[in-house]
């Protein structure tokens, strides 16, 4: 089975989180955290900044290391990297998306959230309840 290594940013602004819907492919009209695929000689902070300035022409704080998440669609397995990130500008442009939201955590299960994000939302009700999962 192909392995697929990712990094994904899960965009806080004060009580919210910030969500995208996939444009294009398989998974059109699904959920998202914004991100994409590490390139070689890259850290995952490095792969974090370089995605979101090119998905949504921002500039990111990579703050803190989430979770690691694995997952196994059916074509591939992936490994996706989830950090706690802020906005060091404030302009969000789609660049890649076909929409996007800010979310409060009770509004997360609002969205048809990719299979492997899933598993993201539940670290983050425990991040937000202040408990450990």
């Amino acid at each position: 089975m192909k392995h697929v290594e990712v990094v994904a940013a899960i965009i806080r602004k004060g009580d919210k989180i910030f969500a995208t819907q996939r444009g294009y492919g398989e998974w059109k009209d699904w959920w998202e955290f914004p991100g994409g695929k590490m390139e070689v000689g890259e850290t995952p902070e490095e792969a974090l900044v370089r995605e979101i300035r090119e998905e949504l022409s921002a500039e990111i704080s990579v703050d803190e290391f989430l979770c690691t998440v694995e997952y196994d669609y059916p074509a591939f397995h992936l490994k996706m990297h989830c950090y706690l990130c802020s906005l060091v500008t404030e302009a969000l442009h789609l660049n890649e998306h076909e929409a996007a939201k800010w979310l409060t955590k009770d509004e997360l299960n609002s969205v048809k959230w990719l299979p492997a994000d899933v598993e993201l939302i539940s670290h983050l009700r425990c991040l937000k309840e202040e408990r450990r999962c």
